[in-house]
């Protein structure tokens, strides 16, 4: 791609929700629901862990960590998204557009390093659980959070470095509610294999890597738990591994679809990236409080203190 002379742009327009032509007012009923859904249930979910001392291990620090990120992770995209639907201005700054990028795969990578933890911990403690709280001290947790969050940093900082390095002179309408990878290398008018190559190759590497230690993880915990003699023992063995396996099907679905695909369909995208962003986010606490009972039990001592709790 040949470069283009024209003057540079520093503001980009979100064109929004494509095919969505006619439907403000549903969505502008939808977004702020699911949206207030996601902080109301991810926020319950933190006190109730934080409230109840018999939570202070190291699934639930993890799951903690988990509903901070999924707090964060919607907030990226749909306060502008909604200011948009309400007839607000489209327009978003370069750098605004940039910090958007940044913080949404800094904080995607991060839930995918803490889904990949979250099976290290479950696999301490199905196979080894004489010994689970000495594989999983206090020390080891922090510090394995600490590399979750000092890697997803790192590829994050190169992503949004070799897009936003290139140079962008119009058109700068962005097709989408929000600041990709994809959308952005679109409309720059310079040479984009680069930036193309490596944020797929980083991208697919990461998921890759983190899908393999997931499923090597669940491979040795499938193994250990057909060895358990009674039926109602290995039920629980599983029951215990079910949530978190769901939350990990609905996050790699988007992943695979929006990233790791040859061609892009714009439609497509959005699609995958609504439901990402702002709906799996919503699910997470109602997948992990639905068959725990200790969650439950934490909660009903938030919402009721002072109450009586059979």
């Amino acid at each position: 791609m040949t470069m283009r002379n024209h003057t540079p742009v520093t503001e980009f327009l979100l064109m929004g929700i494509p095919h969505t032509e006619g439907m403000e007012n549903v969505l502008l009923v939808l977004f702020p629901g699911l949206y207030f859904l996601n902080l109301v249930g991810n926020l319950l979910f933190l006190l109730g862990i934080l409230a109840s001392s018999n939570l202070h291990t190291p699934m639930y620090f993890f799951l903690g960590n988990l509903s901070v990120f999924d707090i964060f992770f919607p907030s990226v995209s749909s306060p502008k998204m909604m200011l948009c639907l309400m007839g607000h201005s489209h327009t978003i700054s370069f750098q605004g557009c940039a910090t958007q990028l940044f913080f949404y795969h800094f904080l995607g990578c991060t839930e995918c390093f803490l889904y990949t933890v979250m099976a290290y911990d479950r696999f301490a403690a199905i196979c080894h659980p004489l010994r689970y709280m000495v594989i999983m001290s206090h020390r080891v947790c922090a510090i394995l959070t600490l590399g979750t969050w000092m890697g997803s940093c790192a590829h994050a900082s190169v992503l949004t470095f070799l897009v936003f390095k290139l140079p962008y002179c119009g058109p700068n309408e962005v097709d989408n509610f929000f600041c990709d990878i994809p959308m952005m290398l679109s409309l720059a008018c310079a040479d984009i294999s680069l930036a193309q190559t490596v944020s797929f190759t980083n991208v697919g590497i990461v998921a890759l890597m983190c899908f393999l230690l997931i499923l090597t993880s669940y491979t040795r915990i499938v193994i250990s738990v057909l060895k358990i003699s009674s039926p109602e023992g290995r039920r629980r063995a599983f029951s215990t591994c079910s949530a978190h396996l769901t939350s990990i099907l609905l996050f790699y679905g988007p992943v695979v679809l929006i990233y790791l695909r040859p061609a892009s369909s714009p439609w497509l995208d959005t699609v995958v990236q609504v439901l990402n962003n702002i709906v799996t986010p919503s699910l997470n606490p109602l997948i992990y409080t639905l068959r725990n009972k200790a969650v439950k039990l934490a909660l009903r001592k938030v919402l009721i203190p002072g109450g009586s709790v059979c």
